[in-house]
């Protein structure tokens, strides 16, 4: 029999709260298996309908608007519904998106299951949800879980793309598309089961939660003490409500209506705009189309982008720091300018082989890959003060309709040209107008005086 004091025994135990992160790094990975697989399926499809690279391009730009568009509200979503809920209802609709696509016979019905279902899907699933997860289940450690969760979906591109490519290469784009389906149906089971929506829904405090934090209160006598953390989630004092989400979503566009009414947040979406044209929409998209042109396998061409998402881990971490050191602006100025020569260059790059200069482009590009995200968001708390989370949701939003824009325009000038170097030079183009316009933000806090603030918006 044990000897070993049940305040020791709780300690050694593993907290609920990480099992929750564990089941919401699964998910983000399993949904990010189509995150970059349409540039490995396009050229099967092409071979075997003859759709054209636009027609293709438009349900990518669909899928890529719709997760820009439902990424703000998906906290109100979560807040409505519950996570678990929208999270499983999230990954049925990609593995539907997916599994669904191998009966289509019409580039139409690509709208359908590549962009409304797993652009919905996925949109559902966007940062909000790692961040939720970190600030409702870790008073501690917030930090580490919210980096390791945003890097579920890198982290999904580099196991997924390789296999799906040469599936698709080697056996078919239908066997790809249900590998992508079947595992993200394979993480419905366990977000059901692990996930809930607060620790107390677990009879648990947040980890890391002191007894004040946790809810703990004690009778004046000292004798009776009343433990909250088994209060059911909805009743619990620190509780979100469960009716927030209709004032999270009117908070949403309280914060766009504030923000549009400054410079500062034009130059900052138009900039991020231009940041998911050149990364998601160009490169993410139809750099496998490209390089196939020049006579480079599929496969091959899906382990170089695989590369970019491991540098792109690197790349960010790095640019957190830098972003904690320097002027957020110069470090943009820098990222769009390397980002603009990359492209400038890669008509002459890409060849059948890989060689040392192709090499030196992906690392550097990957290292730029996102590299812009933290020196963005730092811009928009220090403009936006308070209000910098909702305002950085529709800088992201913006991120996504450059990404769709893109993504379309990129497969509208191969079918026009027959390759893809003016899209490449185009992108570059903007990349010059990104660069000036990060130089020309200015960091001074906004004046909100009369402006709602957050508690008077969700009255």
């Amino acid at each position: 029999m044990s000897t070993t004091p049940p305040e020791q025994q709780r300690q050694r135990r593993i907290h609920p709260a990480w099992w929750v992160a564990a089941v919401a790094f699964i998910a983000l990975l399993a949904a990010a298996g189509f995150r970059a697989a349409p540039g490995a399926l396009m050229v099967p499809l092409h071979a075997d309908f003859g759709w054209s690279m636009s027609s293709m391009s438009l349900a990518v730009s669909v899928n890529l608007l719709l997760y820009g568009l439902t990424a703000p509200f998906a906290a109100a979503l979560m807040d409505r519904f519950g996570i678990r809920q929208v999270v499983a209802a999230a990954l049925a609709l990609v593995a539907l998106g997916a599994g669904g696509s191998v009966l289509m016979t019409a580039s139409w019905q690509l709208l359908i299951f590549w962009g409304v279902l797993i652009g919905l899907g996925t949109g559902s699933m966007a940062l909000v949800f790692a961040a939720t997860i970190a600030d409702r289940w870790f008073v501690t450690r917030r930090g580490l879980v919210m980096g390791i969760l945003t890097a579920g979906s890198a982290t999904g591109q580099l196991i997924f793309l390789p296999p799906v490519a040469t599936i698709a290469e080697s056996t078919g784009w239908k066997p790809a598309s249900l590998l992508i389906g079947i595992v993200a149906m394979a993480a419905v089971p366990l977000v059901w089961f692990v996930l809930r929506d607060h620790p107390p829904d677990l009879g648990v405090r947040p980890y890391g939660a002191d007894e004040e934090s946790a809810g703990l209160t004690t009778e004046p006598d000292g004798d009776t003490e009343t433990d909250l953390s088994t209060t059911p989630a909805e009743t619990a004092p620190n509780a979100p409500a469960r009716r927030r989400g209709t004032g999270a979503t009117r908070l949403a566009f309280d914060g766009l209506f504030f923000a549009a009414r400054h410079r500062s947040f034009w130059a900052l979406a138009i900039a991020f705009a231009i940041c998911g044209a050149t990364t998601n929409g160009l490169i993410g998209i139809h750099f496998i189309p490209s390089a196939h042109d020049h006579g480079m396998p599929a496969s091959t061409a899906a382990g170089l982008l695989a590369v970019v998402g491991i540098f792109d881990i690197v790349g960010t971490v790095f640019s957190g720091w830098l972003t904690d050191k320097f002027d957020p602006r110069i470090l943009l100025v820098g990222y769009y300018t390397f980002r603009g020569v990359g492209l400038l260059l890669l008509p002459w790059l890409l060849s059948d082989t890989v060689h040392p200069s192709m090499i030196l482009f992906i690392v550097v590009y990957g290292l730029d890959w996102v590299a812009t995200v933290p020196p963005t968001a730092a811009l928009c708390r220090e403009i936006f003060g308070d209000n910098g989370t909702i305002v950085f949701g529709w800088v992201f939003a913006a991120h996504q309709i450059g990404a769709a824009g893109a993504a379309f325009a990129a497969g509208a000038v191969r079918d026009a040209f027959g390759e893809y170097t003016y899209a490449w030079w185009g992108g570059a183009a903007m990349c010059v107008i990104a660069a000036a316009l990060s130089f020309v933000v200015r960091r001074r806090l906004v004046d909100d005086r009369r402006e709602p603030t957050t508690a008077e918006a969700v009255a």
